[in-house]
């Protein structure tokens, strides 16, 4: 990559990171481009240029954060279900309440709706590629076991037992299992 090149990669990154640490604190609707732009350490011209308004930073912030949670998904999808489960949580806690801040808000930004479409789609399908070969059962119960998985491993599931149960992230992933055992083989 040329020098030039580096520079606009890393420019896009600080707006990103810039846009994770606003998006993090506040409303979608509070977000402004001169806070991005400040903290990202460029002017707000430059963050229209990249990615034409708030509504493209933040559907490439959802983008960027999600190809890291396939990534890292996908590398634990054939481990042990306990390590499915620790990877998960840990992932739950640096990004589950982004993750649910996204679907509440995303009506909002014009092109997030999208993009929390196909973050639900993939989360569906990371749970059949991991469990479906785990769950026994005639189709209609793997079917119904695969969706109880599927709810099981939810970023929901995660808030209500770790915000409202008052449990710890070892609990959780305690729980977690506990829930999972009668479902899952192995």
């Amino acid at each position: 990559m040329s020098a030039r090149a580096d520079s606009v990669a890393e420019t896009g990154s600080r707006i990103l990171d810039a846009a994770l640490v606003h998006f993090a604190q506040d409303p979608v609707d509070r977000i402004r481009l001169e806070e991005i732009a400040r903290t990202a350490g460029v002017t707000v011209p430059t963050i229209v240029r990249r990615f034409g308004g708030k509504a493209g930073v933040i559907v490439a912030l959802v983008e960027r954060e999600l190809a890291l949670l396939a990534a890292r998904r996908t590398a634990h999808a054939d481990d042990p279900v306990e390590v499915v489960l620790r990877d998960l949580v840990e992932h739950y806690e640096r990004y589950g309440v982004l993750i649910l801040k996204v679907y509440a808000e995303a009506p909002l930004i014009e092109g997030l709706a999208e993009v929390a479409a196909h973050a639900r789609s993939y989360h569906v399908a990371w749970c059949r590629e991991t469990f479906a070969r785990r769950i026994a059962g005639n189709p209609a119960v793997h079917a119904r076991r695969l969706a109880a998985t599927i709810a099981v491993c939810d970023a929901t599931t995660w808030r209500i037992l770790r915000h409202d149960g008052g449990l710890d992230p070892d609990e959780v992933r305690a729980a977690l299992r506990e829930l999972l055992e009668p479902i899952v083989a192995g």
